[in-house]
């Protein structure tokens, strides 16, 4: 006789508007018990009861990996895994992502962010605010080269999107290989050659021990004056400090950021003050159609799962 399967879902209201994630689940799959806490803390007893838990890497915690004394499987509805990999689970747990599902929205908020930064359109917001009429050319990202650090799935369909408004595209991967929609791909270890061609630097490299602060202040240095970073990935990879310096020094033009090293972005933190920087609060992927479009791989894993079919599962972490 399996047991019985509960499953706890870990997720503030505004990634699971009206339990789309229980009730999607609950009408594929009616024999599981399906609870959701809003925050890691308000978990409690289902902690314990839990084989299965879904969440975003950010909303989990080292508590409720030590309470979770039955847990078997964290299906993580992002793609980043930081945090999770190295949780003190009580058990073996299988670890599996969303990789994938972002490639939409996460690649339409860095089109955004770069039409933001090259039209001005924080300054837009302010003037109409303050009811000012000011008017400035603008510039095209047109015939802009912008260079992607990390070429996955998100990477690889910005690259046709940024094509398609006329960008050459380059990147920086571990792995330098041929990938539709770019131009080419450095080398890690050829990051500063690599920025030195930009007119934007976009960030899509997961964070890990290896590319934390991997943009520090030698990149940034070695970035054009006239350069946007936009940064869609984690907070980690680059060295905030450094950034603020040279944003504020003039070294570096602009830059749009969906994350930080440490979040939500402290009161105190400069960046806010800044009127070069545009500012978003971790909302690169969230979308109201997000449950919807991650749902056949939740199916499927589920399937897998409850089969005790774990070789059939997607998008498995495995420990290099």
């Amino acid at each position: 006789m399996q047991p019985r399967t509960d499953v706890l879902l870990i997720l503030p209201p505004s990634e699971n508007i009206d339990d789309q994630y229980g009730r999607a689940l609950r009408e594929r799959f009616p024999d599981l018990s399906i609870h959701w806490a809003q925050h890691h803390s308000q978990a409690g007893e289902h902690a314990a009861e839990a084989r299965v838990i879904l969440t975003f890497s950010p909303f989990m915690s080292r508590q409720v990996a030590e309470q979770a004394a039955r847990l078997e499987w964290i299906q993580i509805l992002g793609s980043g895994l930081d945090g999770i990999t190295d949780l003190p689970f009580r058990n073996p747990v299988v670890i599996t992502n969303g990789h994938g599902v972002q490639a939409v929205p996460v690649s339409e908020a860095a089109i955004g962010m770069m039409f933001a930064l090259s039209r001005g359109y924080g300054r837009l917001v302010k003037n109409q605010a303050a009811k000012t009429w000011e008017r400035w050319p603008s510039e095209l990202l047109d015939g802009k080269t912008v260079c992607i650090l990390g070429v996955g799935a998100i990477a690889e369909m910005l690259a046709l999107k940024a094509g398609a408004l006329g960008m050459r595209v380059i990147g920086a991967s571990s792995a330098p290989r041929t990938v539709a929609g770019f131009e080419r791909i450095f080398a890690k270890d050829q990051l500063t050659d690599a920025v030195g061609e930009a007119d934007f630097l976009v960030l899509l490299t997961p964070h890990t021990p290896a590319t934390h602060h991997m943009v520090n202040a030698a990149v940034l240095k070695a970035m054009k004056p006239s350069a946007w970073l936009v940064n869609v990935a984690r907070g980690g990879v680059v060295d905030e400090a450094a950034l603020i310096e040279a944003l504020a020094s003039g070294a570096l033009r602009g830059a749009a950021l969906d994350v930080f090293e440490t979040q939500p972005l402290p009161a105190s933190s400069p960046l806010w003050a800044m009127e070069n920087v545009f500012i978003s609060p971790h909302m690169a992927g969230l979308n109201k159609d997000y449950p919807k479009h991650i749902m056949p791989l939740l199916e499927a894993n589920f399937r897998a799962f409850l089969a005790g079919d774990r070789a059939a599962m997607i998008n498995v972490w495995r420990p290099e």
